[in-house]
């Protein structure tokens, strides 16, 4: 009879423990669950030395091209497009203003939007272009499929910078957020 109560007692406390130590699992987190990754990436570089600049003249173009643009040409990825930052940093060593014009363009070619820059000769400028609540509208982003960049001399076209290798960069970036659920 003590080996009957000891097993019957054993066994209560084992039912006992494993009750006590769990708890119904809710497998409806993932509803909770919000994932926004921000994905950084390089748009396009421009370069060019004062000798070009000079070549083209007086309040010319030395510099114009058209490149492709498809980072949201797949439906899935532009819907999920929250917002985005697109920061252009220009820096020119030449004696020359420079005014860089960035325009975005759909898939006929349409303008949707223009950036127009212009910085001083022998200086620096950043700038951040945010897209999304507080900016821009994000179908701007979403629609282009290409960017044209012009570059112009706003000056003169003999002028030399004392610079050592005196040229105008420009680079520009973005990072952009989804929402993958």
């Amino acid at each position: 009879m003590k080996r009957l109560f000891h097993s019957v007692f054993l066994a209560a406390s084992l039912l006992f423990f494993i009750a006590s130590c769990t708890e119904e699992q809710d497998f409806d987190q993932i509803d909770d669950l919000r994932v926004t990754p921000t994905l950084a990436s390089g748009l396009f570089y421009l370069e060019s030395d004062e000798e070009t600049i000079n070549a083209a003249g007086p309040l010319n173009s030395f510099y114009s091209q058209e490149i492709n643009f498809e980072a949201f040409n797949e439906q899935y990825v532009a819907e999920r497009l929250l917002e985005g930052v697109i920061t252009y940093e220009m820096d020119n060593t030449t004696s020359k203003e420079l005014q860089i014009i960035i325009e975005f363009l759909d898939d006929a070619g349409q303008l949707l939007d223009t950036e127009p820059f212009t910085i001083e000769a022998n200086s620096s400028e950043t700038w951040d272009i945010p897209y999304g609540p507080g900016g821009k509208s994000i179908d701007i982003l979403t629609n282009t499929s290409s960017l044209r960049i012009t570059a112009n001399n706003l000056s003169d076209g003999t002028s030399v910078s004392s610079a050592e290798d005196p040229k105008i960069i420009l680079r520009s970036g973005a990072q952009f957020v989804f929402q993958l659920q």
